[in-house]
């Protein structure tokens, strides 16, 4: 992996020339009063480095002649690592991490100034870290002044996810491989859980069988907090409570993903708790399948981003006329977005080192066209939410349709070719999700 590290490391290089990066840690987090919650590294930040410790800082100075990659981290520290682990340490730093030179992170204020003072703009995300960011904007205003002595340094900062974001959104097969068993050990857990739901058991209980097996097969755990909904919670889009009994006659919604060695899977299996579809959990199901495969269809080299979810509103909008759920002609229902009270989110998201990973999805007017090595999620969905009010023109609702909620999500990789369902190993046909 470090050579994959310095790859990133070197091609962000290029791109920024003569300016220099800094990249800070993710904050440690508190879960109640002293008690910290599992540390997470900032993404950016593993992704150049793969350091994952707190209180660190990377810089990036390709104009500087002999340091082009340093890190400030936190020095060996015996008392403080008997109670909070092992530290990498200074030395350790430049010889697993591939610095340059190392520095204790309290030399920062000392030392930055030799990587900026002949940049010609700082590359630096202005966080929620309100001091670091004051830090590093004194440094870069202090050079602004002394600026006509040297003739030299930083005239302006830019947030370096312009450059960045893009590289993080084609995967390499290092990454791919990641991410391939993150979707093993996930698709594993929903299958497990399809086979051991039944009603009367408790959605924690499913919960607790998946990420089970998260981390039983070397997961880091979940990727997000797993959403386990039954019955009318499924209309709830983050319902994360998961504490219901489940009944007879109700859909399970499991939406739940696997991190795993930083990389993300997200998968969304919806399925009878009983393990036969009622006749309308059977019609809106059929329509979001269909509105799924379609969307999937369209993920391929140079179609629109938005195209995957055009297919799905048109094939959704579709069905929910033919149930009588909306009625109109389609064009117009879909241009007035008359969907939305039963479909109210977007059909994909990108996935990677972040569930919801970085990469924009316009230029402009112009939509991301779709490319080899992107991968992103298919995920639409039908929601009758309980006290639903339809517009005018649309007709009531009938309480037979009340608190269904579905929805079927797959991560899917471009490839030359077309495409690829990463998670097809969970099944969602209907003939292999009754029993």
């Amino acid at each position: 992996m470090q050579t994959e590290y310095r790859q990133r490391r070197e091609q962000l290089m290029a791109k920024i020339g003569s300016g220099t990066a800094i990249f800070r840690s993710a904050p440690t987090a508190v879960m109640h009063n002293d008690v910290e919650y599992i540390y997470r590294q900032d993404s950016d930040f593993f992704y150049l480095t793969g350091f994952n410790e707190a209180q660190a800082v990377a810089v990036l100075a390709p104009h500087h002649p002999e340091h082009r990659f340093i890190l400030f981290v936190q020095p060996k520290d015996r008392e403080k690592e008997v109670w909070s682990g092992y530290r990498c340490g200074i030395d350790a730093a430049k010889e697993f991490y591939g610095a340059d030179v190392a520095y204790p992170i309290a030399e920062l204020d000392e030392k930055l100034p030799q990587y900026l003072e002949k940049a010609n703009c700082i590359y630096y995300h202005l966080g929620r870290d309100r001091n670091f960011n004051d830090k590093i904007l004194k440094h870069y205003q202090s050079l602004l002044r002394t600026y006509p002595k040297r003739g030299t340094g930083p005239t302006s900062i830019t947030d370096p996810s312009t450059v960045l974001n893009n590289m993080r959104l084609y995967k390499s097969k290092i990454e791919l491989d990641l991410m391939r068993q993150a979707v093993e050990i996930a698709v594993e857990a929903h299958n497990y859980a399809l086979q051991t739901t039944a009603p009367g058991r408790y959605e924690y209980e499913i919960q607790a069988e998946i990420e089970h097996i998260f981390r039983l097969r070397g997961g880091m755990g979940p990727a997000y907090p797993s959403i386990v909904a039954s019955g009318k919670n499924a209309c709830v889009l983050h319902y994360i409570e998961n504490k219901c009994q489940m009944q007879e006659n109700d859909l399970l919604l499991i939406d739940a993903g696997c991190a795993y060695s930083y990389y993300n899977s997200d998968i969304t299996r919806t399925f009878p708790i009983n393990g036969k579809f009622t006749p309308e959990q059977k019609a809106l199901y059929e329509i979001v399948l269909a509105a799924q495969k379609q969307a999937i269809a369209e993920v391929k080299p140079g179609n629109s981003f938005h195209a995957p979810h055009n297919a799905a509103v048109r094939i959704l909008t579709e069905g929910l006329v033919e149930l009588g759920l909306l009625k109109g002609e389609i064009d117009k229902l879909i241009a007035e977005e008359k969907y939305k009270p039963f479909y109210m989110h977007r059909t994909s998201h990108w996935l990677g080192l972040d569930v919801h990973d970085v990469g924009v999805y316009q230029h402009g007017e112009n939509p991301q066209t779709l490319q080899p090595g992107q991968v992103l999620t298919i995920e639409p969905g039908l929601y009758i939410v309980p006290d639903t009010k339809p517009a005018e023109d649309q007709p009531e609702i009938d309480p037979r349709w009340v608190g269904i909620g579905i929805r079927i999500e797959d991560d899917v990789l471009v490839t030359a070719e077309g495409n690829e369902v990463l998670t097809a190993g969970v099944p969602k046909e209907i003939k292999d999700l009754e029993k």
